[in-house]
C-alpha cells in the first residue's frame, strides 16, 4: 500500500532540504532534518506506549515543537491526533479525552493536575521534566517502520461545540489536511522563502490547517510562539524578518494599539490572514496606513477549516464579502426546497471538496444530517453569492458567537444556566465588543424573588465551561420574545440591547 499520509511529509522534507530552518522556538532553531528525526524518535516513544494504527493520541499544551512532533509521530504510526483546547474546563477536557477514546495524552507539565482531574484513567505523559517526553525522545532510536495510510484514513479529530451543547468530534482525514494546505499554498501564495509567525494556538484548526501545515508542506520556516503577547509579536516580526502572519481581529487590534506599533519595522510582512470574523474598518485603516492588507475568509472545523478567501486586492472592492471559494473547493447557496439560489438570494451555504471532513465521531445521525443527498456539507449558515461569485454571510443559522476567534455555541451555555434555581428561561446572545468582536450575554427570565445576577451565573458556570464562554453580562427580562413555534427571537434581543454595549 502506498503511504498517502501526512506522516510522510517530514521524511520527504528531510530528503529535499535537511538543513533548512523549519521551526524557530525562542532561541532554538530546528532544521527539517532535526524536525524529522525528532518526530521519528517521538514515534518510537509512542509505539513503546502501545500506540498503533487507529489509536487516539491527545495533546494538551501550548504551541511548541512537541505539539507538531507528536502530531507527525502519530501520523507515522497510523494513529489519530487529538489537539485539545487548553482553555477548556475539566468536564469539557474529560469529554474530549473520553469521547475520542484517547490511548494517551501528552501534555505540558503545568497542566498535570488539570489532566489528572479531568481524565484520571487516561495515561498521561508530560512533554518536559523527569520521565517526560523530551528525555524519552532523546534516548530513543528513530522509528523507521511507518504504517501506511490512505488519504481517506482519519488523521485528526477536532472537537467543535454543537447546537445541542455537546462537543462533537469532527474527523479530518489525511486527504483533508493535505488539500486544505494546498488550497492555502495556492490562494495565499505561500513560498519556501516565507517566514511565518505563529501567534495563534495550534489546537485551533485554523492555525493548524491553514497556518502550520501549508508552511511545512512548502518547506518554509515557522516562528512558534507559546502564546500571544502583542509587544513580543511585534518584536518577533522585526527580529526574524517575518513575511506571514495569521490571527483574528482581536490580535491585530492589540498589536496596533501597542506602544511599539509605530516604531516596529514591518517592511518584510507581505501576507496577513485573518479569520474568525470580519476585519473592522478601524483595523483595516491602521494596517493600510502601514502599507498592509488582509486576506480574509470563511470556514469551519468541518472544512479543515478553509472554504473561501478574499484576496487583499479585493478587501475594499468587496468589503463585507468573505471571498471566493478556495481553489479545490466549491461553494453553493441552497434556496427553498434545496434548489441552488440565484445570485443575491439568501439561502443555506453548502460546501464540497477534498477538504470537507469525513463525519462526526460516533454520531452517524448527525453526520447524515450534515450532508445533502449529493454530498454537499450543510453549514447551517445563511448567505448569498453576488454576481461575481463572492460569498456574503447573511446570518449564522446556528446562532454561534465568535469571541476573540473562539467559537461559542449558546446551547451549551444555556443548558447549564437553566440548571440554576430560579431561572425559568434563558437566551445567550452575542453582543458587539471593541476588543473581542463579540462577547456572550445571557438574557434570562426568573421566578419572583429569585436572586439572579451576572456574578451568580458566572459563579455557577465557572469550572464547567471555558472562561471565554461565560456571559459578560446577565440581563433579567419579564419575557423572552418567541416565534409562533416557541423559538427565541435572538435577533430581536440583540437589537434591543445594542444601545447598552
Amino acid at each position: 500500500m502506498r503511504d498517502e499520509g501526512i506522516g510522510r511529509w517530514l521524511p520527504r522534507r528531510r530528503l529535499k532540504n535537511p538543513d533548512k530552518p523549519a521551526l524557530i522556538f525562542g532561541d532554538e532553531v530546528i532544521t527539517y532534518g532535526e524536525f524529522a528525526d525528532a518526530a521519528a524518535r517521538t514515534a518510537a516513544v509512542l509505539r513503546a506506549q502501545g500506540v498503533g494504527r487507529g489509536d487516539a493520541v491527545a495533546f494538551f499544551g501550548e504551541n511548541s515543537p512537541s505539539f507538531l512532533e507528536v502530531m507527525f509521530a502519530a501520523a507515522h504510526l497510523g494513529a489519530v491526533f487529538i489537539p485539545v483546547n487548553t482553555r477548556l474546563a475539566p468536564p469539557e477536557i474529560a469529554h474530549v479525552l473520553t469521547d475520542s477514546g484517547a490511548r494517551i495524552v501528552v501534555h505540558d507539565p503545568e497542566a498535570a493536575d488539570r489532566i489528572g482531574a479531568a481524565a484520571p484513567g487516561v495515561p498521561a505523559l508530560p512533554t518536559r521534566g523527569p520521565g517526560g517526553l523530551d528525555g524519552l525522545v532523546a534516548a530513543a532510536i528513530p522509528d523507521t517502520e511507518a504504517t501506511p495510510v490512505s488519504a481517506d484514513d482519519p488523521a485528526a479529530i477536532i472537537y467543535t461545540s454543537g447546537t445541542t451543547g455537546r462537543a462533537k468530534g469532527a474527523i479530518l482525514t489525511h486527504g483533508n489536511l493535505t488539500w486544505v494546505a494546498l488550497n492555502c499554498i495556492i490562494d495565499y501564495d505561500v513560498v519556501s522563502a516565507d517566514i511565518a509567525l505563529m501567534i495563534s494556538p495550534l489546537f485551533h484548526v485554523a492555525s493548524l490547517g491553514m497556518g502550520a501545515l501549508p508552511v511545512i508542506l512548502k518547506g518554509a520556516t515557522m516562528v512558534l510562539e507559546p502564546g500571544f503577547e502583542p509587544g513580543r509579536a511585534l518584536a518577533q516580526i522585526e527580529r526574524h524578518a517575518v513575511t506571514m502572519l495569521s490571527g483574528v481581529p482581536t490580535t491585530y487590534q492589540m498589536m496596533a494599539d501597542h506602544p511599539e506599533w509605530a516604531a516596529t519595522d514591518l517592511s518584510t510582512l507581505r501576507k496577513l490572514t485573518c479569520g474568525g470574523s470580519a476585519v473592522p474598518d478601524r483595523i483595516l485603516n491602521e494596517y493600510e496606513e502601514r502599507g498592509l492588507s488582509f486576506s480574509q475568509g470563511y470556514g469551519m472545523t468541518e472544512t479543515a477549516p478553509g472554504a473561501t478567501s478574499l484576496a487583499p486586492t479585493m478587501t475594499r472592492a468587496k468589503q463585507g464579502s468573505v471571498g471566493l471559494p478556495h481553489f479545490f473547493t466549491d461553494v453553493r447557496v441552497a434556496g427553498q426546497g434545496g434548489a441552488e439560489a440565484p445570485a443575491g438570494v439568501v439561502g443555506e451555504i453548502e460546501i464540497i471538496g477534498p477538504n470537507v471532513f469525513l463525519g462526526y465521531r460516533g454520531l452517524a445521525d448527525a453526520t447524515a444530517e450534515a450532508f445533502t443527498d449529493d454530498g454537499w456539507f450543510r453549514t447551517g449558515d445563511l448567505g448569498y453569492l453576488d454576481a461575481d461569485g463572492y460569498l456574503h454571510i447573511a446570518d449564522r443559522l446556528k446562532d454561534m458567537i465568535i469571541s476573540g476567534g473562539e467559537n461559542i455555541y449558546p446551547a451549551e451555555v444555556e443548558n447549564l444556566i437553566n440548571d440554576i434555581a430560579g431561572v425559568t428561561g434563558v437566551a445567550v446572545i452575542g453582543m458587539p465588543d471593541d476588543r473581542w468582536g463579540e462577547v456572550p450575554w445571557a438574557v434570562v427570565t426568573v421566578q419572583a424573588g429569585a436572586a439572579i445576577d451576572t456574578a451568580t451565573v458566572r459563579a455557577h458556570l465557572d469550572g464547567h465551561l471555558a472562561r471565554f464562554k461565560l456571559p459578560q453580562r446577565v440581563v433579567i427580562v419579564d419575557e423572552l420574545p418567541r416565534t409562533a413555534s416557541g423559538k427565541v427571537r435572538k435577533a430581536e434581543l440583540r437589537a434591543r440591547f445594542a444601545a447598552d454595549t
